[in-house]
This record gives structure tokens, sequence and C-alpha cells, in this order.
């Protein structure tokens, strides 16, 4: 059985959610704009890193709270 967590969800096309499988973390993140995409990673350092890089400050510029809730999410996973 996998745990699967969801880290943002504001509609059905707009979500991103991290499965456990073992060792393995999975992203998938489904956006409007790009479809499905998934991340597979071997672990959580290279999970954050890429969140790091994917949720940059300057893309959330006036919803500051809204990329910190993203990363709790994340570092909980």
């Amino acid at each position: 059985m996998f745990k699967k967590h969801q880290i943002y969800k504001t509609d059905k096309y707009n979500m991103l959610t991290v499965e456990v499988q073992g060792k393995t973390l999975i992203a998938r993140e489904i956006t409007d704009q790009w479809g499905e995409d998934t991340h597979t990673f071997i672990s959580r350092p290279e999970l954050m890193h890429w969140a790091k890089n994917r949720f940059r400050e300057s893309d959330f510029v006036g919803r500051e709270e809204e990329l910190e809730a993203i990363m709790n999410a994340l570092k909980e996973v």
C-alpha cells in the first residue's frame, strides 16, 4: 500500500500529490497548462531541491503564504 500525500489542490486540473513507494517518492503534478507531469525522486532532499526550483519565490509575489504552505506540505511527506 502506497501512502499518498496531497500537497495542494485548487481544482481537478491543478494539483500536486506525492506518493511514497518504499524509499521512492513520486510527485504527480497536474496543471491546466501542461497536463500531467510525473517526477520520481529517491530521497527527500532530492524532492525538496526540485520543489525549490519549481516553486520560486518570484512566482509567488503577494502569495507568500501559498508558497509557504506548499513547501511545508512537501517537508511533511
